[in-house]
């Protein structure tokens, strides 16, 4: 038996219980992990909500690192005692002590690099990849607009993008995290809550718009996040941290200048084992180099899972959270 988080109901923070949950041996093709620490991201509170909808009961976590127990018949690509992360895998569950895994989503973590700073960048870490390497190719001197940029994502994103040589306009939600995001190379910051981003970013490109913005928060930014933008250019909305965006007409997006517009996912863009060896290669040689420093995570005990969810929603953290077993 093994300790984890699962709901049995959708709603707030309250609903996560803390309960005993059979493992078992690894079968064809899996492996079991111990886990060491385990990342808090976004999407754990979306399947809390029942604003991502899962089959109840269930576990819950998409990401942690541990140490592989065992493996299954003919599994070669780890082998008990490797140290491992991984994120996007299938079914929710991260949140416990142990749990059986397919051993093709499991990705070694080099040495140097710690379990809590793995289980604080992986997911975060892979998903910036994604947005600046795969749904836009960003290029040196290029202007972009990243929003939320002192959550943990952001805070990756700005290194990455400063290591890449693109300009940024960061966004927000107050002063402390506005002096945040320019020490990590943020060009131009704008606090939301009290400015409009939207005019700031035409004024940072002379009129024009940014060729791309970066979405994460949702409802309250949406539509001047379309506004942000130069004809042609790309919206990308990838998470609801203000709620879900409201349906919208599609016509819109040729008014306002033939916009493009995805709502990307890790998981499909890792779907194949190369692109995710390609990303956690990616990820790990700009720790290796010191261009992405990962700042020391906020710890929980497993059992304060709950704890960690109102503190993420209630946006009283930067970078990222952890939960340790």
């Amino acid at each position: 038996m093994a300790k984890a988080i699962r709901i049995h109901e959708t709603g707030g923070p309250e609903v996560l219980r803390l309960e005993d949950v059979p493992v078992g041996d690894p079968a064809a093709g899996q492996a079991r992990v111990r886990h060491t620490a385990i990342g808090v991201n976004f999407i754990d509170t979306y399947h809390r909500s029942g604003l991502y909808k899962l089959p109840l009961p269930t576990g819950i976590g998409v990401e942690a690192v541990g140490v592989v127990e065992s493996v299954g018949p003919d599994v070669t690509l780890v082998r008990p005692g490797d140290r491992v992360a991984y994120a996007a895998s299938g079914a929710p569950g991260a949140y416990a002590e142990a749990r059986l895994l397919a051993a093709d989503r499991l990705v070694q973590i080099p040495p140097g690099v710690s379990d809590a700073a793995a289980a604080a960048s992986f997911l975060k870490g892979m998903t910036v990849w994604m947005l600046v390497h795969r749904v836009h190719a960003v290029r040196p001197g290029e202007q972009v607009l990243f929003h939320a940029a002192a959550g943990g994502v952001g805070v990756l994103a700005l290194q990455w993008l400063k290591a890449i040589g693109a300009r940024v306009m960061a966004t927000v939600g107050s002063d402390e995290k506005a002096a945040l995001a320019r020490s990590l190379g943020a060009e131009a910051v704008v606090v939301y809550t009290r400015e409009d981003f939207a005019r700031r970013a035409r004024d940072w490109t002379g009129g024009e718009g940014v060729p791309v913005v970066y979405d994460s928060v949702g409802k309250t930014t949406f539509e001047r996040s379309l506004d942000s933008l130069r004809p042609a250019g790309l919206m990308v909305s990838y998470g609801n941290a203000s709620g879900a965006v409201p349906p919208f007409e599609i016509a819109q997006l040729a008014a306002k200048g033939s916009l493009f517009l995805t709502r990307p996912t890790l998981f499909t863009y890792v779907a194949r084992r190369e692109a995710l060896e390609e990303g956690a290669r990616a990820l790990f040689e700009m720790i290796g180099s010191g261009k992405v420093k990962v700042q020391p995570p906020r710890t929980y005990p497993l059992a304060d899972a709950a704890r960690a969810h109102r503190d993420l929603q209630g946006r009283v953290t930067t970078g990222s959270l952890v939960l340790v077993p």
